[in-house]
């Protein structure tokens, strides 16, 4: 599996290369495709982080990854270290109390924040207060708006950078007015780097994901599984040797890694390395469909007297759609891991199997596509009032909107059912 990375520099007054800028490609051309904004940002996060490692993406420099809103509310960014790392907020990032929350927290762990493409009047200008750069579009911008831009945020100790700059005769007026560092394709073009990657199996990436979004993260059981898949055991033992992190021991071992990280860390490292590869080649709605109905059958459990078997539900809706998610025949799937026979026989035999697992199967199915004399019937099967059961699908999807879409609220409507 080959992953790509562009990266742009930015320059200082002197021409001095200052930072680069990260960017998404899915190939060799210097093009960017259609791809979600959440997971482009998150496979350059992945990218550069786990496939590439930092040091040898920046070579010291610093490293500007553009933040959509979900992004910066999913505390993604606590991953990357403060010194090496600019969070440039895009320009459809609305600055409403959670965004400046975040962007409050973020500068008190030390990060520098960006905004991008800024014009005179943008909403994201609000956010001034918390950066330390303010990136200018020279070419939507007349010389009076620039003047204008600059007077106003300059003199507050803001930075001032002027992108897409593509004439010399541009970097000579930017220069002149008082812009601090310059980017466009006057002083360089993306420069696209590539690097074969050996792809990590998603059954595996399923099981690591589902061990470390439990209430309580059994690490030896994380470690065991993290052990099984070797590209991810390379990408966690480099991320945590990096050189951005200025370690002074050495960490040579998988559970050193995770005692290091912790739980928090952890969710967040495990989200980075495995949604963008459960999601490289299918749509990212297939995915978190099986997330959510795991979550949901999880936490049906208590509710119907099977609180002991709360992770074999997990993993019942969240192997519901393994086959389509691996390309690969449910049963031979099955015949790969360890499940309760009966968890096997709702997932092989459906709706037709019978017992309370299947019953929960019938719910969770009637919940996604909106079949509400269904949902009744099958709530009133389990005992379970129907008031309960609207508020733990909801439930089950903001704990989803967290691990993939980090504040996103998920809609029913965009669920895959099968």
């Amino acid at each position: 599996m080959e992953v790509f990375l562009a990266r742009q520099p930015i320059f200082d007054r002197d021409l001095k290369v200052f930072g680069y800028e990260l960017l998404h490609r899915s190939c060799l051309m210097d093009t960017f495709n259609s791809v979600d904004g959440n997971l482009a940002s998150m496979q350059v996060l992945a990218n550069t982080l786990l496939a590439f490692g930092a040091t040898d993406v920046l070579g010291g420099k610093l490293g500007f990854i553009n933040f959509t809103r979900d992004l910066l509310l999913s505390d993604l960014a606590l991953l990357l270290p403060p010194a090496s790392f600019v969070i440039e907020i895009l320009e459809s990032v609305e600055s409403d109390d959670r965004v400046i929350e975040t962007c409050r927290v973020l500068k008190s762990k030390g990060y520098s924040l960006a905004l991008d493409d800024i014009v005179p009047n943008r909403p994201s200008l609000r956010l001034a207060d918390f950066v330390d750069i303010i990136k200018v579009d020279f070419a939507a911008t007349s010389e009076a708006e620039r003047a204008t831009l600059l007077k106003e945020y300059g003199k507050s100790g803001i930075r001032m950078l002027a992108e897409k700059v593509e004439t010399h005769e541009q970097f000579k007026a930017a220069r002149k007015q008082g812009f601090t560092y310059f980017q466009g394709y006057f002083f360089a073009r993306p420069v696209i780097m590539a690097k074969r990657e050996i792809p990590a199996f998603k059954l595996n990436i399923l099981r690591i994901l589902a061990e470390v979004y439990r209430p309580e993260i059994d690490f030896e059981e994380v470690e065991r599984a993290i052990k099984q898949e070797m590209p991810l055991c390379y990408r966690l033992l480099r991320y945590v040797n990096s050189a951005a992190f200025a370690r002074r021991v050495e960490i040579g071992s998988v559970k050193q890694a995770l005692l290091l990280l912790g739980a928090d860390d952890l969710r967040r490292w495990v989200s980075l390395a495995a949604v963008p590869a459960l999601a490289s080649d299918k749509p990212e709605e297939l995915v978190e469909s099986a997330v959510l109905r795991a979550r949901f059958c999880e936490l049906i459990a208590p509710w119907i007297g099977l609180s002991r078997r709360r992770s074999e539900l997990f993993l019942m809706g969240m192997f519901s759609l393994l086959d389509t998610i691996v390309s690969r025949p449910l049963d031979e799937l099955l015949g790969e891991i360890s499940l309760a026979e009966d968890v096997r026989d709702v997932l092989l035999g459906g709706l037709n199997q019978p017992g309370r697992l299947a019953q929960v199967y019938q719910l969770v199915r009637a919940c996604e596509i909106a079949d509400w004399d269904e949902v009744s019937r099958s709530a009133d099967d389990l005992g379970m009032p129907a008031d309960v059961v609207s508020d733990l699908y909801l439930e089950a999807l903001k704990w989803c909107s967290r691990v993939f879409h980090a504040g996103e609220r998920a809609e029913p409507g965009r669920l895959v059912t099968k």
